[in-house]
């Protein structure tokens, strides 16, 4: 039989030895730089969220502070249209009381104001006035409430619109 060369199997067994510690320096140094990277990534990952965040925070202020100004605006514009309200109210009820009477200008077709007559009841200041039907009276006063409704709609709808583009 043939004799096993001790050397050979000691130098192959060396080889062996090195190859593998080989391998277990160059698993610690990855293993190393895994976790250097993985730490890195996790920084990275946490700065980005936190950017986020604040972005996030910072968009929520801002349509908080929208969303206020717009409801001041809201309550401002239903007050002017309550108050607006009560007033043509007012109006409409001295009106239908005869407590107040409407009545317009008279002019003859060229523009120029007709002579006056002289009134037994009192002074009249300016040319003739002609009294209005108080039926007539309560159309023409829903007719500039409509009018004042919208005015006061479209002032709310700008508000709106200079509130949103601020």
């Amino acid at each position: 039989m043939s004799q096993v060369p001790w050397r050979l199997i000691g130098v192959l067994a060396l080889v062996l030895i090195a190859v593998g510690g080989t391998w277990q320096v160059q698993d610690w140094r990855y293993g190393k730089q895994l976790a250097e990277q993985a730490s890195l990534h996790k920084d990275d990952m946490t700065a980005i969220n936190n950017a986020a965040s604040d972005q996030i925070r910072t968009a929520q202020d801002k349509r908080l502070a929208v969303e206020q100004r717009l409801s001041a605006s809201e309550q401002t514009h239903y007050r002017k249209l309550s108050d607006a309200q009560k007033d043509q109210d007012r109006l409409r009820d001295r009106l239908a009381t005869s407590d107040l009477r409407l009545s317009v200008l008279l002019t003859d077709s060229v523009g120029c104001s007709m002579p006056t007559g002289a009134a037994a009841g009192g002074v009249v200041h300016g040319g003739a006035r002609a009294r209005l039907n108080p039926a007539h009276a309560q159309r023409i006063v829903a007719i500039t409430d409509a009018g004042d409704q919208g005015l006061i709609a479209l002032a709310a709808c700008q508000a709106y619109v200079r509130e949103l583009n601020r």
